[in-house]
C-alpha cells in the first residue's frame, strides 16, 4: 500500500486536486481510502455527494469510545472509502490532535488491515507543517510520499519551500520522501517555467501542470469531481494523466529547499516581480 499525503498553502486547492486524482485512481481499479485532515472536514465532500460525513471527533465525543469502523469510514465515489478528522469545537484545542486521534483510531479498528487490500492510503492535510499536529502523517511515517499542490504565486511557493524543511527534517529519521510538485495554475504570468525551475532547485520534479479551468468550480457546486460530474471534459482527462503519473511514479527525494533570498530572485528570473 502505497501512503500519500498532499500538502500545500491553504486555499490553493488541495482537497480538490487530491479527490479528482483520486476519482482517476479509482478508474485504473485502484482500491483507496482519504482520510481528511482539515477541521473544516471537507476532504472528502466530492467524493461522498456533500458534507454527509461524521468526523472522527465527532463521533467520539457522541458516543464515547465504542465506535466501529463503519460509523467513521464511509464509501464514496467507485466504492473510494471516506473518513475526515474532524477538529475542536471552535476555539478550544488544538486541531493538528485531530489528526493524531483519528489515524490512530482508523489503525486501532483495522482500516488498513490487509484484508482490506488497499492499494492507497491519501491524506489531505491543512496547511504547512509547523504546527506538529499537522505534520504527524509525516512525522511517525503515516505518508511516506509526499506531494505539494502549488502555484506560481508568491505565498504559494513560499508555503511549498517550508513544506519540504519539514519533510527534510522528518527524512533525517524515517522513510518519507517528497515525490513531486503539481501545479494548480492560477495562470500567473510565465507559471509553467516558474513551476520547473522552483522543482529543479529542490531538486524533484514538477508531476504535472493542472490547468485552471471553471468546469471545476461548476463540479464542487454539484459536490462532484470533475470526473464523475463531467467525465469527458478536457480538464477531467488532466486529472486522469495526474492520476497516471503519480501511479508510475518513482521517484523519491529528500528536497533542498531555497533561502527566502533565493526563492525571491526565482520569482523576479521569472518575471512575476518584473
Amino acid at each position: 500500500m502505497r501512503k500519500i499525503a498532499i500538502y500545500g498553502k491553504g486555499g490553493i486547492g488541495k482537497s480538490t486536486t487530491t479527490q479528482n486524482t483520486v476519482a482517476g485512481l479509482s478508474e485504473m481499479g485502484f482500491n483507496i481510502m482519504v482520510v481528511g485532515c482539515d477541521p473544516k472536514a471537507d476532504s472528502t465532500r466530492l467524493l461522498l455527494g456533500g458534507l454527509a460525513q461524521k468526523t472522527v471527533l465527532d463521533t467520539l465525543r457522541e458516543e464515547g469510545e465504542d465506535v466501529e469502523l463503519d460509523d467513521v469510514l464511509k464509501p464514496g465515489f467507485r466504492g473510494i472509502m471516506c473518513t475526515e478528522s474532524g477538529g475542536p469545537e471552535p476555539g478550544v484545542g488544538c486541531a493538528g490532535r485531530g489528526i493524531i486521534t483519528s489515524i490512530n483510531l482508523l489503525e486501532q479498528l483495522g482500516a488498513y488491515a490487509e484484508s482490506k487490500a488497499l492499494d492507497y492510503a491519501f491524506y489531505d492535510v491543512l496547511g504547512d507543517v509547523v504546527c506538529g499536529g499537522f505534520a504527524m502523517p509525516i512525522r511517525e511515517g503515516k505518508a511516506e510520499e509526499i506531494y505539494i499542490v502549488v502555484s506560481g504565486e508568491m505565498m504559494a511557493m513560499y508555503a511549498a519551500n517550508n513544506i519540504c524543511k519539514g519533510i527534510v527534517k522528518f527524512a533525517e529519521a524515517g522513510v518519507v520522501r517528497l515525490g513531486g510538485l503539481i501545479c494548480n495554475s492560477r495562470q500567473v504570468d510565465n507559471e509553467l517555467e516558474m513551476i520547473e525551475a522552483f522543482a529543479d532547485k529542490l531538486g524533484t520534479q514538477m508531476i504535472h501542470f493542472v490547468p485552471r479551468d471553471n468546469v471545476v468550480q461548476r463540479a464542487e457546486i454539484y459536490r462532484k469531481t470533475v470526473i464523475e460530474y463531467e467525465p469527458e471534459n478536457a480538464q477531467a482527462d488532466e486529472y486522469r494523466s495526474l492520476a497516471k503519473k503519480i501511479s508510475a511514479n518513482e521517484m523519491r527525494v529528500i528536497p533542498t529547499p531555497l533561502e527566502i533570498e533565493e526563492l525571491e530572485k526565482l520569482l523576479i528570473d521569472h518575471g512575476i516581480a518584473s
